[in-house]
């Protein structure tokens, strides 16, 4: 046996076959049940020419066919590619060419948009359509999924596999074009779904899993796409400690029909990105059916892909307080870093603050750990991806040797504090600089969104004759509110030093965002820019 995620979960479903693994509106599965469907699922691929190294493309909404086609490609040997759902044709096109997927599993409602850029894709020749409700499109050759299950050997007789079986994801594509970062299975486990150690230590064999996953602890929903890495590894997690994932069957952020299912399905663990998501999540539970819900089994919101603001953390701990609110920190080049964690009574920071693991470092420009005090890249080492793929310039550049030790360093600047903590400034890249001072976007937008006036903020820089840029802030404010740019200046100056208060505020409807809750700074600077004024002050785009 080996530390390849098939493997385990395969000696999950063995050791508690009658444990409830997955829950999706009336579709109940156990642990065997989901073996079985992985199985047949596989062997559908297979019949269809996927063998080991093979790339299959998952273009579905959350549901219990996403976590199978996972589980049946790592089966198979083949390699899982995550798709945006979102995406229209010309990225749709670009990611499948760029990941040279040879079969996609897809929702039907996706159908037509496949069928236009099919002639484009050769290398693309089995479709499965998961049926939605939506009609088939004439003549696209796809296979009913649940038809083909019905049909396929539900044995498990597959060739063996090996902890350096890939996992592929790709990444939002926020600073360009998407990514697919390559992780070998072993990497994954141990450095982005737990280790198996469901927050205690890691196994340290791949027979040890059975042990660990006899209690069933944990029920997780995940309300996150699993189209971004956050919510395959939570589930994943979950899955090889034999707990529950619990998966939303809307397609969107239906805030109350979140609090039911936590409610109904007593969910002791859900997974948010950000204000994005738990600011609507909080305005719910204010509702006269939010406060007549009975909450009590719920203990931890984690909020992994986008910093909490300190002002929403503390209200979650008024409102249930027994909850836990964690911060995860990592990113698709590094997996799980750092946690920051709030409880009801206890110090809510005003900065994102997060304790690391050893194999996490602040590295200077020489790629060697900095001091206390000094800004630096936060770097990790240890089980972390191979690189880029097809990218090999993109791949030197963010995992660098040194002294013979693979690094990935993303790009993230942090702070060593006294007592070993790092403080997260934020991405590099958007990182703002006026009068010849670094401002980092994330730490003026979390002392905005404590304003009692702003609802969601982002936070730019945009061109100016003095400064070199100035520091602008994009701002939804509440409804009912118009806050003026004294006062938010006023507000923020009593936080942070002088250059890093806005210097423009513009006023907007909504707050443009990915569906997994992250800053679309492409967006804010458009909006910057089309109401941009001579003179700093408040305008409303």
């Amino acid at each position: 046996m080996e530390f390849n995620v098939a493997d385990l979960l395969e000696r999950v479903a063995d050791t508690v076959p009658d444990h409830l693994a997955l829950v999706c509106s009336e579709r109940r599965l156990t642990y065997a049940e989901l073996d079985t469907r992985a199985n047949r699922l596989a062997h559908v691929l297979a019949a269809r020419g996927v063998g080991p190294g093979d790339h299959i493309a998952l273009y579905l909404y959350n549901s219990t066919e996403y976590l199978e086609g996972m589980l049946a490609a790592f089966k198979l040997r083949a390699v899982p590619i995550n798709v945006n759902y979102r995406y229209v044709e010309d990225e749709l096109r670009y990611l499948l060419d760029d990941a040279d997927a040879d079969a996609v599993i897809f929702h039907r409602e996706f159908g037509p948009r496949l069928a236009a850029i099919r002639p484009s894709l050769p290398r693309l020749l089995t479709f499965i359509a998961v049926d939605d409700g939506s009609p088939p499109v004439a003549g696209d050759g796809a296979d009913d999924y649940e038809r083909a299950l019905a049909a396929a050997s539900p044995a498990r007789d597959f060739a063996p596999r090996s902890a350096d079986d890939l996992y592929l994801l790709y990444t939002g594509g926020t600073t360009g074009m998407p990514k697919g970062v390559m992780w070998r299975h072993v990497d994954l486990f141990f450095g982005a779904m737990g280790g198996g150690g469901g927050g205690g230590a890691p196994i340290r064999t791949p027979e040890e899993i059975a042990e660990r996953c006899r209690v069933a602890r944990n029920r997780c929903v995940p309300i996150c796409p699993f189209m971004h890495g956050t919510a395959h590894w939570v589930a994943f997690s979950s899955l090889l400690m034999g707990g529950t994932v619990i998966i939303p069957a809307e397609h969107h952020l239906d805030s109350i029909a979140v609090w039911r299912l936590v409610a109904r399905e007593q969910a002791n663990y859900i997974v948010i990105v950000g204000d994005a998501f738990a600011r609507p999540l909080l305005d719910a539970l204010s509702s006269p059916e939010g406060r007549a819900l009975d909450l009590s089994c719920l203990h931890v919101v984690l909020s992994g892909g986008a910093i909490l603001s300190p002002s929403l953390k503390r209200s979650l701990v008024e409102r249930l307080p027994s909850l836990m609110v964690v911060d995860g920190y990592g990113a698709s080049e590094t997996g799980g870093q750092g946690q920051s964690v709030v409880v009801a009574g206890g110090e809510v920071p005003p900065a994102p603050r997060f304790r690391v693991g050893g194999d996490s470092q602040v590295l200077g420009p020489d790629l060697r750990p900095v001091g206390v005090g000094v800004v630096g890249r936060l770097a990790r080492r240890g089980h972390i991806p191979l690189g880029y793929y097809k990218d090999e310039a993109k791949t030197a550049a963010t995992f660098p040797v040194v002294d013979g030790v693979r690094w990935a360093v993303p790009g993230d600047h942090a702070v060593v504090e006294t007592d070993g903590s790092i403080t997260l400034l934020g991405r590099g890249s958007a990182s703002i600089t006026t009068g010849g001072e670094k401002v980092y976007p994330e730490e003026v937008e979390s002392v905005l969104k404590d304003h009692a006036g702003v609802l969601d903020a982002l936070v730019v820089g945009m061109p100016d004759v003095h400064w070199g840029e100035r520091v602008v802030a994009i701002v939804q404010p509440r409804a009912g509110e118009s806050p003026a740019l004294d006062a938010l200046q006023q507000h923020t100056r009593a936080r942070l030093a002088g250059y890093k208060v806005p210097r423009e505020v513009v006023l907007v409807d909504a707050i443009k965002r990915s569906p997994a809750g992250k800053p679309d700074y492409r967006w804010a600077k458009e909006a910057a820019s089309s109401v941009a004024t001579p003179e700093p002050g408040t305008v409303e785009a």
